[in-house]
């Protein structure tokens, strides 16, 4: 495996940088991981739906420009775009939970697949953008519950409202790179992450988030599908992909300008006990779980990421694995509740993150 590439802080320095959902879990540590490196960035995205979130937990909006709109309203995306006038979009605003598709799959395939239209489509008519990454899913393949990893160029599908959306989004980004950007100077991609976990997410029926609001109010985790095996990965992998991806668009375009799985290596692909068992191991005090005998949706029992291809052209490959993660996060989390910043517990995490 090629040795990871390390970012260069010196391209990012100034760099205009336009990033939707910027307010939300993965957003918001993007946001001050460029931050940190001296970018000029413009977020766009709702308002933070969850109380406590990381976007006002870290004080992400105090140093850079925010527009809080929706990635719907087309008008409102063209008017803040336009006018920054970005080098590099980083596209994240998304609808990203399955078990809500199924409850608003309106909500979720106009957020998903329009939203990906109207930034593309706006992006195309400006010049200066040099670089666009677009953020999907590991979900977005047609999950055969295959024991390998999926490849880039294996067939889109998506069993649930939210991963259908998803691999929608990617087969747009796929006609406007054909379309429109092919004799442009813009480098156009698509990137796929798995599970992504991390501290300083509150989101609202995800895993982790569960587990330590469980640990934290001494109560048994109740879960789902314990089996269930998914390809845990910590926050900072998959954004680390998109950096390193960018750089490489925007200096090399359209040698770039296809999909990209950024995964976690195969031994990291964990089930749902295991994360649970180590967890409540690295927390302490009692902590447990028990299983859920409710009826639930669908979720796919198996599915991982062949990372080869980032490997051998970006020079990308996870740098932490599964059981320094979790320690990670409990620590965040830990350090957080005993009252530090948790902007500080970012920026540190992110700091060790570079030079691991």
């Amino acid at each position: 495996m090629v040795k990871t590439m390390i970012l260069n802080v010196d391209f990012w320095k100034d760099k205009r940088v336009f990033v939707t959902g910027h307010t939300g879990f993965k957003g918001s540590w993007m946001c001050l991981w460029l931050e940190s490196m001296g970018a000029d960035i413009v977020g766009f995205s709702l308002n933070p739906l969850d109380s406590p979130n990381l976007f006002s937990e870290a004080k992400v909006g105090e140093n850079i420009k925010n527009t809080f709109a929706d990635i719907r309203d087309q008008k409102a995306l063209v008017d803040a775009i336009s006018t920054f006038n970005p080098e590099i979009v980083i596209h994240m605003a998304a609808q990203p939970l399955v078990r809500r598709s199924y409850e608003n799959p309106i909500e979720t395939y106009s957020t998903n697949v329009m939203g990906t239209v109207n930034l593309l489509d706006a992006i195309r008519h400006l010049p200066g953008v040099r670089a666009v990454v677009n953020v999907t899913t590991d979900k977005c393949y047609e999950n055969k519950e295959w024991l390998w990893g999926y490849r880039e160029d294996e067939p889109m599908g998506g069993h649930d409202p939210y991963s259908s959306s998803k691999a929608c989004s990617e087969l747009v980004t796929r006609a406007y790179m054909k379309s429109y950007y092919s004799s442009s100077s813009t480098g156009l991609a698509s990137a796929r992450a798995g599970n992504v976990i991390g501290g300083g997410d509150w989101s609202n029926d995800r895993l982790i988030p569960d587990i330590l609001l469980a640990f934290q109010e001494k109560i048994p985790v109740v879960i789902r599908n314990p089996q269930s095996i998914r390809p845990w990965q910590h926050v900072l992998e998959p954004l680390h992909g998109y950096l390193l991806l960018a750089e490489k668009l925007y200096n090399e375009g359209h040698l770039y300008s296809e999909a990209w799985n950024f995964g976690p290596k195969d031994d990291d692909a964990k089930a749902v006990e295991w994360i649970l068992d180590e967890m409540a191991t690295k927390w302490g005090d009692g902590a447990s779980w028990v299983n859920d005998i409710n009826e639930n949706p669908h979720e796919a029992n198996f599915l991982k990421l062949d990372i080869s291809k980032a490997n051998a052209r970006i020079g990308w490959s996870p740098k932490w694995n599964l059981n320094q993660t979790l320690g990670y996060i409990v620590s965040w989390h830990k350090d957080w509740l005993n009252k530090r910043p948790a902007r500080d517990i970012c920026l540190e995490q992110i700091a060790q993150f570079n030079v691991t």
